[in-house]
């Protein structure tokens, strides 16, 4: 693997450390992910809530205001759809949440994937007005393209709210109150075109807040609405939307909310994924230990368990309910590590040359491959698309690399596609299966002029160069005000030399390795490395290690700690710059 690394001039880092009074190395960060100006580095390390911007700037959101304040008055019946994922669950619970305090008791559906298919479909749209008809449908996460749907609840005079946050494919033509940045924009709003749809409701309700308690509306004052951050942080880390701007605030704050929370069903799931209370929450501990839970019912059953869970009052009822998304998380583990483990097969015996991967399987389940295509995408340095069985439809989804637009590029594709749509990163799609060659080479036509050549090998990019001495608990408290990593401002990669091993890593679980690294003053550093005992570093030569750096906790204790990302045997500073 390459290690990159393009040095940023020193005299702005010795300009930021003295206006700043920061470490060199933070400084270094700061300018690598665009903060050169003091103001904006200074508000990126201490992101305020006072610098959230008027909720009733974004386009139509007054309109939607009115419409709920109306609801509200007249003790309206509201039906609540979202999405299946965490963005869409985190957003009803919110939205339905609110409401809740604020009187009214709104219903509340999630599409069943096998069943009512993704977003707004009319399948999901029958089963939510099977308890009767609203006055008021919401859609959260899903409903900008969904004319004909929309269409369908309004010859029902069924009043709508879009809050969405997915690219529309035409000018929005919707016979509904619609909210989403991408498809109605206006000038001076680009602080909002990054937020998730939970980010948007939060917007949302905090306008509606505003309104009632000008109105002295009964309950409005008592209503905290930081509290309801957690939700926020969990749907804006687990949808891969850049970490910066309002999504910073958002996610800074709505972490150390989470830190603290209240709310059984998250203390129930933190239980059950192994978060202990009081511990430090980071974007990873979302990533990889609640989303992946709160996903499993929306991917193998019905998402609604999740909002349930959110939303309940009973210990009792969400520590059974945090129990069953954990046996279901388990079994969608499993799925997906037999799925990947055959899409690399695919990958290595028909697909090793391309520079993009089109990968479909009959016996696949849609529910699951997003993973095994991020997984795949990650591993290869390639946009994937992973396409499972559903009926006539081979459907899936896909994920990119940083620097190519999925949704965009999809665009030049549409003939061969019934439907897709998402994030730059992340996208949906579904296609006719006899359409799956023509959409193969036309897919690999597109991304190959996108990448502007063959395919690249992966490569590591190095945020900055450290000597093993430099990694201290101090440097750690500096890097903590980078928090929290995700998208645009990515968790740094550390070249770390000067380091030695003095004993053998000693492996555990038959894939993973333990070691101390040995300073050149003698000091010892712990680490770990996942998935790397096939290639362990040598004792005694003097070696560079890439490196993330984090905190440990045992036993109710904190200590620093490497972990391994890659390795290789020390090289002249004048050599690393892009090397190989």
């Amino acid at each position: 693997m390459r290690w990159n690394y393009a040095p940023v001039p020193a005299e702005n880092v010795a300009a930021l450390v003295t206006r700043l009074g920061v470490d060199p190395v933070v400084a270094e960060l700061l300018l690598r992910v665009g903060h050169v100006e003091d103001g904006p580095a200074g508000q990126f390390l201490r992101p305020s809530l006072s610098a959230l911007g008027d909720p009733f700037l974004l386009v139509n959101l007054g309109a939607a205001v009115d419409r709920l304040r109306r609801a509200l008055l007249g003790r309206e019946k509201i039906v609540v759809l979202g999405d299946y994922d965490v963005d869409g669950v985190s957003s009803t619970t919110l939205l339905v949440g609110i409401l809740r305090r604020l009187g009214l008791d709104p219903r509340y559906v999630v599409p069943r994937r096998l069943h009512d298919g993704y977003g707004l479909s009319r399948s999901a749209i029958d089963r939510a007005l099977e308890q009767g008809k609203p006055d008021l449908f919401i859609a959260l996460d899903c409903g900008t393209n969904s004319h004909e749907e929309v269409a369908y609840l309004r010859t029902l005079d069924i009043d709508v709210i879009v809050i969405d946050h997915h690219r529309s494919k035409e000018l929005p033509r919707l016979d509904a109150v619609l909210v989403n940045p991408h498809a109605l924009s206006a000038e001076d709003d680009a602080a909002w075109h990054h937020l998730c749809t939970v980010g948007l409701v939060f917007k949302l309700v905090h306008g509606l807040l505003k309104r009632l308690r000008l109105e002295n509306y009964p309950g409005a004052h008592d209503i905290r609405l930081k509290d309801y951050l957690d939700l926020v942080a969990m749907g804006t880390v687990a949808d891969l939307v850049p970490l910066t701007g309002e999504n910073r605030i958002l996610a800074r704050h709505g972490l150390h909310i989470l830190e603290t929370t209240q709310r059984p069903g998250l203390l129930a799931l933190m239980d059950i994924a192994g978060i202990k209370r009081g511990q430090s929450v980071q974007p990873v501990d979302i990533s990889f230990r609640l989303g992946p839970r709160i996903n499993a019912s929306g991917r193998l059953a019905d998402a609604a368990l999740s909002v349930d869970l959110l939303l309940s009052d009973s210990p009792e009822f969400c520590l059974a309910a945090a129990r069953q998304l954990d046996a279901m998380n388990r079994e969608r583990q499993d799925i997906e590590r037999e799925i990947t483990e055959q899409a690399e097969r695919l990958v290595e015996e028909r697909y090793a040359s391309a520079n993009s991967l089109v990968l479909f399987d009959e016996s696949w389940h849609p529910g699951v491959v997003g993973i095994v295509a991020g997984r795949i995408s990650r591993k290869y340095n390639r946009p994937c698309i992973v396409l499972g069985n559903e009926g006539d439809l081979a459907k899936g989804s896909g994920r990119g690399i940083s620097g190519l637009n999925l949704v965009d590029l999809l665009t030049s594709c549409a003939p061969y596609l019934e439907s897709w749509g998402g994030h730059p990163m992340a996208v949906g799609v579904s296609l006719r299966k006899g359409l799956l060659a023509e959409f193969r080479i036309k897919f690999e036509e597109v991304i190959c002029a996108a990448r502007g050549g063959a395919a690249k090998d992966p490569a590591l990019e190095i945020s900055a160069w450290l000597d093993g001495t430099q990694i201290t608990e101090q440097l750690m408290e500096g890097l903590g005000e980078m928090h929290p990593y995700g998208q645009s401002n990515p968790e740094p990669v550390f070249g770390v030399s000067g380091l030695r091993l003095r004993q053998t890593p000693e492996i555990f679980k038959d894939q993973h390795f333990r070691f101390y690294a040995e300073d050149r003053r003698g000091r010892r550093i712990s680490g770990v490395a996942w998935k790397f005992a096939h290639r362990l570093p040598p004792v005694g030569p003097p070696l560079e290690f890439a490196v993330e750096l984090n905190w440990n906790y045992h036993n109710g204790r904190r200590s620093l700690q490497m972990e391994l990302v890659d390795w290789r045997l020390e090289e002249a500073p004048a050599l690393r710059q892009n090397s190989a």
